[in-house]
C-alpha cells in the first residue's frame, strides 16, 4: 500500500501509518477511528475500499512535503525577523532553553571535545 508516495510497511494499521511524516500514534488511532478500520488488521490485509477510506481521511491532514515546507518556512521566518529562537536555529544550538554545557549533543552533532596530551602522534612510514 502506498500513500502520498510512501510505501506503508506491513504492520498493524496504526503502526504502519506512523511511517508517514506528520502522523504519530495518537493521530493514527484517530484516522483508524474515522475510517472505521479495525486497528488489529495488518496493512497488507486491507481491502481496496478500506485503503481508499484511509486516503480520504489523510487528504485533509497536512503530511510529508507540505508539513516539512511549513516547518522550514516557520524556521526561516524566525531567522528573518531576528528572534532569539531564529538565531539559535541558525547556530545549530538548542532552541527551547536547554543547557549547553552538557547534554546538547543531538543538536550539535554529537561532538565530543575532550582534553588530550597536546602531542600529535607521529605517523610511522
Amino acid at each position: 500500500m502506498r500513500i502520498s508516495g510512501i510505501t506503508i510497511p506491513n504492520k498493524r494499521v496504526p503502526y504502519a501509518l506512523t511511517a508517514l511524516y506528520g502522523i504519530g500514534m495518537p493521530l493514527a488511532h484517530k484516522i483508524c477511528a474515522q475510517a472505521k478500520i479495525d486497528e488489529t488488521k495488518k496493512a497488507d490485509t486491507l481491502s481496496a475500499e478500506e485503503e481508499n477510506e484511509i486516503r480520504r481521511v489523510i487528504e485533509h491532514i497536512k503530511i510529508e512535503g507540505d508539513l516539512k515546507r511549513e516547518v522550514s518556512g516557520n524556521i526561516k521566518r524566525l531567522k528573518d525577523i531576528g528572534s532569539h529562537r531564529g538565531s539559535r536555529h541558525s547556530k545549530h544550538m538548542p532552541v527551547r532553553g536547554q543547557r549547553t554545557k552538557t547534554n546538547s549533543r543531538t543538536v550539535r552533532g554529537n561532538v565530543r571535545k575532550t582534553m588530550t596530551s597536546g602531542r600529535r602522534k607521529v605517523e610511522k612510514t
